[in-house]
């Protein structure tokens, strides 16, 4: 099993560099299929993330990608908001946050279906409306054991008009925080598998360096139907695994 987490963090970590993602949206169902429940998918993918999001962002700096600011205003919510995400999870059954992780896949589907690959009218960067929509995300994500991408990036690129290379480099710090956040609030109610998570997290900083690295240089519209294409596989992986716990 050491061996096949470090195989998976490798991809994950490309995932999450190429897409600026966590890695959970490809992590949960995966440990899901692996055998682990439902709950501990999600604590060892939040621990993964704190690896994957914090290398990748700094790749990203260091090709110069990422706005920091609104990364860091769009982070400060989503630390706030992931810090009740412990709660939830203790609170709701299996059954009901792979629910919700479905549905939430089906609508930033959809929404990252409608917008365009290229930006239509000037980037909205209210830093209130950022940290608002930081606030948001990073309760419900890190609740579902993803960083927040998943809903960011659609809502960057969908609503407020951002370029998607932008998006994706932002949407990956934004995942810092809300990461780190819900590894704190998971440890504090005793939902983390730390071994599992830390041998997929060094895996995973291999991977997220190359993806990263692809990331800068692919056409924005391949790169727009690559994650359309992921979201839909793991859509229907979710909707799969749901009906069986039905």
């Amino acid at each position: 099993m050491f061996i096949i987490l470090g195989f998976i963090g490798v991809i994950v970590g490309f995932a999450s560099g190429f897409f600026g993602i966590g890695g959970g949206t490809i992590l949960v169902p995966t440990l899901i299929y692996l055998g682990f429940g439902v709950k501990a998918a999600i604590s060892i993918s939040i621990t993964q993330m704190v690896f994957s999001s914090i290398f990748g962002s700094f790749v990203n700096y260091k090709n110069r990608m990422l706005r920091v600011e609104n990364g860091l205003i769009l982070g400060f919510g989503g630390f706030i908001g992931a810090q009740f995400s412990g709660f939830i999870v203790s609170a709701l059954p299996s059954i009901a946050l792979l629910g919700f992780f479905a549905v939430a896949l089906l609508i930033s589907l959809y929404k990252f279906f409608k917008a365009p690959s290229e930006p239509e009218g000037v980037p909205n960067e209210s830093k209130i409306l950022l940290f608002i929509v930081g606030l948001f995300v990073g309760m419900a994500a890190i609740s579902i054991g993803i960083g927040g991408a998943l809903f960011l990036t659609p809502i960057m690129v969908g609503f407020l008009h951002y370029d998607i290379k932008r998006a994706v480099s932002t949407s990956l710090l934004f995942v810092v925080f809300s990461s780190v956040s819900g590894l704190i609030s998971f440890s504090m109610h005793g939902l983390i598998d730390y071994k599992s998570g830390i041998i997929l997290g060094c895996g995973s900083l291999i991977g997220v360096y190359f993806g990263a690295k692809r990331s800068h240089t692919v056409k924005r519209d391949i790169q727009k139907k690559l994650l359309m294409i992921l979201y839909v596989i793991l859509f229907a992986l979710t909707i799969n695994k749901l009906i069986g716990l039905v």
